[in-house]
């Protein structure tokens, strides 16, 4: 940054942070460590040094209170991403002192890439959404508890499970053992609890989408096949800022949807995808991806969902329909894996919803 006075990095912690500055003028560096986890003590600090300064930390648990304190004081401050920061390979030894200095140095070459901080609001609103696909991965693994249970005891559902039939079936059973039917029970009641929260959940979120501040970019997304309102909302919260991605094919490389590689000299292999950025919201792409292996169509509930949608984004969502079977119809020609062709296939739809997030 031209002007910059003193730069500054830290090393933060729960319950410490180690701080470096360096004086442009007088080559000063001073070093100070603070024993606890608050963030008054290093904003001072940091309000206290030759103005202008610029200071960075990288991004962990201890989430954005720094930043947004230090921002607002008035201090020029980012929050780096560690999966990028370059560090030396033969490096063996490891120390507050030395993170700090290395986060300095780079951030005076300007060799490190910053993180888009959500405001607290939408921080709020990812929390929400996050906890409740963990309250979803939960309900999954417990009723797998109970199906397992059963098939130990010889009883298999052959209908479609979890339906209020199947659960009426399940209300059914009883074991001659009082061991086997108390940990039964508790299993059930534990699905029924759990998917009360992920219903409460749900009709929250359904709240939250409608908020000013979300329901544009929602209602625009929602617009493509195999997304609705709450998947909408999570890839919304998830990638915050799609107008931070140049191109829509570096949208596609954050969410981990495009192949690892590794070149030297002649050797050039390509791997399995890279599974960087949000794992959840990968998961929701691939699923969305997988409603376009059927022909081109809009059905009843889809044409709800266009209505007071711009023309151009239609337009956008259908073009991803026609593109997208294509791809499924030509990959599945060649004998692809069907799993190969749906993540190719949320690889592209990625890159459309970047083009309707970003139109105009």
């Amino acid at each position: 940054m031209t002007g910059t006075m003193t730069w500054a990095a830290m090393d933060v912690h729960a319950r410490s942070t180690y701080a470096a500055s360096l004086d442009v003028l007088t080559g000063e560096l001073t070093r100070r460590r603070f024993d606890t986890g608050a963030v008054d003590p290093v904003v001072q600090w940091l309000v206290g040094l030759p103005a202008p300064v610029r200071a960075c930390y990288e991004a962990g648990p201890t989430g954005f209170g720094l930043y947004r304190a230090a921002a607002g004081a008035g201090v020029d401050c980012q929050v780096i991403a560690p999966s990028k920061t370059p560090r030396p390979s033969g490096e063996r030894n490891k120390s507050d002192r030395r993170d700090t200095d290395l986060l300095l140095r780079q951030l005076m070459a300007g060799a490190l890439t910053p993180i888009a901080v959500p405001s607290a609001t939408f921080e709020a609103a990812r929390d929400l959404a996050r906890a409740r696909e963990q309250v979803r991965a939960d309900l999954m693994r417990c009723r797998h508890r109970v199906s397992k249970l059963l098939l130990r005891q010889g009883r298999v559902y052959d209908r479609e499970a979890w339906t209020q039939t199947h659960r009426r079936w399940l209300a059914a059973q009883s074991f001659e053992q009082a061991n086997t039917e108390l940990a039964f029970v508790d299993n059930l009641a534990a699905c029924d609890g759990l998917l009360a929260r992920k219903d409460a959940l749900d009709q929250r979120l359904a709240r939250v989408a409608r908020e000013p501040e979300f329901w544009p970019l929602v209602c625009r997304l929602r617009a493509f096949r195999g997304l609705d309102t709450l998947s909408a909302l999570v890839i919304v919260l998830e990638v915050a800022n799609f107008e931070r991605f140049e191109r829509a094919v570096k949208l596609g490389s954050w969410l981990g949807l495009v192949p690892s590689r590794q070149q030297s000299g002649e050797s050039d292999v390509h791997g399995q995808i890279t599974k960087t950025g949000s794992k959840y919201a990968r998961r929701i792409l691939v699923e969305a991806a997988w409603h376009y292996a059927r022909p081109p169509r809009i059905g009843r509930r889809l044409a709800d969902r266009h209505d007071g949608v711009a023309d151009h984004i239609l337009q956008i969502a259908w073009r991803a329909q026609c593109r997208l079977h294509r791809i499924h119809k030509r990959m599945r020609a060649r004998k692809k894996p069907g799993n190969v062709i749906t993540v190719a296939c949320a690889r592209e739809l990625s890159c459309f919803l970047w083009a309707a997030a970003t139109a105009p």
